[in-house]
C-alpha cells in the first residue's frame, strides 16, 4: 500500500507497514469521564473515526480499541462535589459520550474497555515492573523510576536533565525523581479502591492504557493515537511502562491531532469559551461539524468561529443539494453503471494516503459536486453521472457525511428555520404556487412581486419545468 503517515516519534512521514499484512491494530486514548465532551474531544474522535473508516475502505481488517478512563482524581473530585459515588459520575458521562458520538456519526470502536474492568491486568503489569526494579514502593504507593528507562523522552523530544517538575507532572517530595509517576495510589478516605499485593488502592492514570492495549492488541501494535496534549507526559509514560515491562517496541506509529481554538483563543473554562458538543449541535448539523473539523489537516490547529461554521453549513448544503438533484432522477438511480471509473475516489485516496489529508480529500468531493451539477445541467450521459455520484457517496462515507437522505436533511433545515423565524410554510407554498401560475400566464410583474415578498422572508425560489420549489436562505 502507498499510505504514508507522520510518525510523531520519528518526526517525519514514513511508509505505513502494519505488523501483520492486511491487518491494522489501533489504540486511541478515550475520555476521562467526569464531564460533558467539548469540541476538542470531537476533533480527536472524528479524526480517528475517519482513519478507521479509510483503512477499512481500502480493504484492511482493523481492530480499534478506545478506552474509558473511569477512575481518576477528576472523577473522584466531581463525585465528592455532588455527594455521589464515583461510578455514578463515570456512567453518566459514558452515556453522554455515546449520545454525542452517535449524533456525530462516529463508528463504535471494536473494543471499548473501562479501566475499572481491568484492575487485574494493571496489577499484573505493575508486578512485572517491580520485579524488574523499574518501579519502587513507598508505603502503599508504587512509582515508575524514569531514570531506569534510558529512552525516556524519545516521543516528546525532551531530556530529563532539561525538564523542570510542575505543570502536568505530579509533585511528591517522596519520589526519587520529580518525574517519577504513580502506577498505584494507596487508598485515601472517600476514594474508590481495589485490593492489591500492596494494600487497598487504585491505579494511576498512565498504567491503564499500557495494560489494556497489551491485553487486546499485544505487546507491539500498529497505531497509537490521541491529541497532542497527550504526548507528554501520558504517552511518554506509556512507552516507558510498556517497553520497560516487555522489552519490545510499544507502538509502531504515533498519530496526534492538533488543538481546536475558539475565536483565535485557546479553549479554556477560565476564558468562558468552552464549547460542548451537545450545545454546538443545537445550532449546527452534525455533518457540518465533521466537515469543519476535517477541513484542516488533522495535525494543524483549527479555529472554531461562527463564520467558519456558517461556511461549513453552506458547503454541506451544496453537497446535499447535489444528492437531491440525483435522487430526483429516478432512472439514473435505478440504472446499473456499465463503466465505473472511480476517478474522484482515486484522487481522494491519493490525498488520504498522504498522511490522511482530509482537507485535500474534501476538495475532491467538491470537484465531483461541481462536475456532476454541470452534467445534470447539460442532461449529459447518465452513466457518467451515476459513476461520479458513487464516488461522492464513497468519499462521503469516509469523511462521515451524507449520513441521511437529502429529503430528510432539507426538511430538518426547513423545520428549524420555521421555528426560528415563526413563519407559516403553508403560506409560502401558496405564494410559490401563485407565482408559478403567474409565470405560466406570463404575468411577469406579479411573479416578480411575489418573488420579492418571498425574498424578504429569506425564501429562495428555484424554477424547474415541472414547477417551482423553495428553500430558506440559511
Amino acid at each position: 500500500m502507498s499510505l504514508r503517515v507522520y510518525n510523531t516519534i520519528e518526526r517525519k512521514k514514513v511508509p505505513f507497514e502494519p505488523v501483520k499484512p492486511g491487518k491494522v491494530t489501533m489504540y486511541v486514548c478515550g475520555p476521562t469521564v467526569y464531564d460533558s465532551c467539548h469540541i476538542g474531544h470531537a476533533r480527536s474522535v472524528i479524526v480517528f473515526d475517519v482513519i478507521l473508516k479509510y483503512l477499512k475502505a481500502t480493504g484492511l481488517d482493523v481492530t480499534y480499541v478506545r478506552n474509558f478512563t473511569d477512575v481518576d482524581d477528576k472523577i473522584i473530585n466531581r463525585a465528592n462535589q455532588l455527594g455521589v459515588d464515583s461510578r455514578e459520575v463515570a456512567e453518566k458521562y459514558i452515556k453522554e459520550f455515546y449520545q454525542d458520538m452517535d449524533a456525530l456519526n462516529i463508528e463504535r470502536a471494536t473494543i471499548e474497555p473501562k479501566a475499572t474492568e481491568h484492575i487485574d491486568k494493571i496489577i499484573a503489569l505493575i508486578e512485572i515492573l517491580l520485579e524488574k526494579e523499574i518501579a519502587y514502593r513507598i508505603d502503599g504507593d508504587i512509582y515508575y523510576s524514569v531514570d531506569k528507562f534510558k529512552d525516556y523522552g524519545k516521543l516528546s523530544g525532551r531530556k530529563l536533565e532539561d525538564m523542570e517538575a510542575g505543570a502536568r507532572v505530579e509533585i511528591d517530595e517522596r519520589k526519587n525523581n520529580p518525574f517519577d509517576f504513580a502506577l498505584w495510589k494507596s487508598q485515601k478516605p472517600g476514594e474508590p479502591y481495589w485490593d492489591s499485593p500492596w494494600g487497598k488502592g487504585r491505579p494511576g492514570w498512565h498504567i491503564e492504557c499500557s495494560a489494556m492495549s497489551s491485553a487486546y492488541l499485544g505487546e507491539t501494535f500498529d497505531i497509537h493515537g490521541g491529541g497532542k496534549d497527550l504526548i507528554f507526559p501520558h504517552h511518554e509514560n506509556e512507552i516507558a511502562q510498556s517497553e520497560g515491562a516487555f522489552e519490545k517496541p510499544f507502538a509502531k506509529y504515533w498519530v496526534h491531532n492538533g488543538f481546536v481554538n475558539i475565536n483565535h483563543e485557546k479553549m479554556s473554562k477560565s476564558l468562558g469559551n468552552f464549547l460542548l458538543i451537545k450545545d454546538i449541535l443545537k445550532s449546527y448539523h452534525p455533518d457540518s461539524v465533521r466537515l469543519f473539523l476535517l477541513s484542516n489537516h488533522y495535525r494543524s490547529p483549527i479555529d472554531f468561529t461562527d463564520k467558519a461554521m456558517e461556511e461549513s453549513e453552506s458547503a454541506l448544503d451544496k453537497i446535499y443539494y447535489t444528492a437531491k438533484r440525483v435522487d430526483d432522477i429516478a432512472d439514473i438511480i435505478k440504472k446499473d453503471i456499465t463503466h465505473y471509473q472511480q476517478t474522484y475516489w482515486e484522487k481522494f485516496c491519493e490525498a488520504m494516503d498522504d498522511d490522511f489529508n482530509t482537507a485535500k480529500g474534501i476538495g475532491y468531493i467538491f470537484d465531483a459536486v461541481h462536475h456532476i451539477n454541470r452534467l445534470l445541467d447539460e442532461n449529459s450521459n447518465s452513466d457518467e453521472i451515476k459513476s461520479i455520484y458513487a464516488d461522492i457517496r464513497k468519499m462521503g462515507n469516509v469523511i462521515g457525511i451524507l449520513s441521511e437522505s437529502a429529503e430528510t436533511y432539507f426538511n430538518k433545515k426547513k423545520t428549524k428555520f420555521i421555528e426560528n423565524k415563526d413563519v407559516d410554510p403553508a403560506l409560502i407554498d401558496a405564494m410559490v404556487k401563485q407565482r408559478f401560475e403567474a409565470r405560466k400566464a406570463k404575468d411577469w410583474k406579479k411573479a416578480d412581486q411575489i418573488r420579492d415578498k418571498l425574498s424578504g422572508m429569506d425564501v429562495i425560489i428555484e424554477d424547474k419545468p415541472e414547477g417551482s420549489i423553495w428553500k430558506f436562505n440559511t
